[in-house]
């Protein structure tokens, strides 16, 4: 009995939100059909993968660190990070701001920001350090240092939203990262009041929230899961922007890839555990929904980056 495959089309599509500029500018969005389902219709933009590095250095695995051998300066990590294979952007996190750790000031890094803006021709995203009173001043600083970018700015969360959509989204033009806690609500809520604001939709990037594999996970597969599905099959258009994830920052700081060897020799090589962990992670938000992962390791990058291409 032959197979006679019935296409699922929905009428609505995914917004397409273009970051960077000129031939390394890349697409997020643009989709008609669940993740990966290339077998209903084309896929519009393939999922995107981007490389995080930090202000605050590089962190003590021997992977990243060979990787980054010979690179003293954040202009000559960001060009190492933009030269890895399989790497779409950099995200550059500014983790130094933050009040409760190195509390940079906001000069600091804005220098940092410009010097990582003028290293790489690759769009550019840049996140805060998580403080949302500091966050508040930074961001907007951040959009005007980077102004004729077109970068993504994360994150406007409920609190700082006003300070941080204003500035990227209105006053400098750039694009704005809207950060939500893992709940479709409150998504679609935080949307609401940023195009209420002046910001367009099509400026608009979620960041619906994240967590390592096996930390509670099915909570984010849910929440993705009924976004996309709100958006497509009930062309809810504030649910229609496309999906960042940040997955180095959770995978790398839970224990199966931070305790050593020495104190849980059974769990195998320190190394492998983290790209384990952040390979999963990556791999099973895409196919919840996100559109673009955000990874640290050369490894991860390069797994992550041919895992897409056979499968769009």
């Amino acid at each position: 009995m032959p197979f006679n495959q019935k296409p699922q089309k929905f009428n609505a599509n995914i917004n397409t939100v273009e970051i960077g500029c000129g031939d390394k500018a890349i697409k997020l969005g643009g989709e008609c059909t669940f993740p990966f389902y290339s077998f209903d219709a084309p896929t519009e933009n393939a999922p995107k993968v981007g490389v995080e590095i930090s202000d605050m250095g590089l962190i003590n695995v021997p992977g990243i660190q060979e990787y980054y051998a010979g690179a003293a300066t954040m202009a000559e990590i960001a060009k190492k990070a933009e030269a890895m294979e399989g790497a779409d952007f950099v995200c550059l996190r500014l983790e130094g701001g933050d009040p409760n750790g190195a509390d940079k000031s906001i000069d600091e890094l804005i220098a940092v920001v410009k010097e990582v803006g003028e290293a790489v021709s690759c769009p550019l995203v840049v996140e805060g350090c998580k403080n949302v009173e500091k966050d508040s001043e930074l961001l907007p600083k951040v959009a005007e240092a980077l102004q004729g970018k077109n970068v993504l700015v994360l994150s406007a969360r409920e609190e700082d939203y006003k300070a941080v959509g204003a500035a990227a989204g209105l006053a400098y033009n750039q694009k704005v990262g809207a950060e939500s806690a893992v709940d479709i609500n409150l998504a679609k809520q935080l949307n609401v009041v940023t195009t209420q604001l002046g910001v367009k939709a099509q400026d608009i990037v979620m960041n619906v929230g994240s967590a390592a594999v096996g930390y509670g996970f099915e909570y984010v597969v849910s929440t993705m899961d009924r976004i996309k599905g709100a958006a497509l099959s009930q062309n809810d258009n504030m649910l229609q922007m496309p999906i960042i994830t940040p997955v180095a920052d959770e995978t790398w700081g839970v224990k199966e890839a931070m305790a050593s060897e020495e104190d849980m020799p059974e769990w195998g090589p320190l190394e492998e555990r983290g790209i384990s962990m952040e390979v999963q992670t990556a791999a099973a938000v895409l196919a919840s929904g996100s559109d673009a992962v955000i990874l640290r390791h050369p490894k991860s990058v390069a797994t992550i980056s041919k895992m897409i291409k056979e499968l769009v």
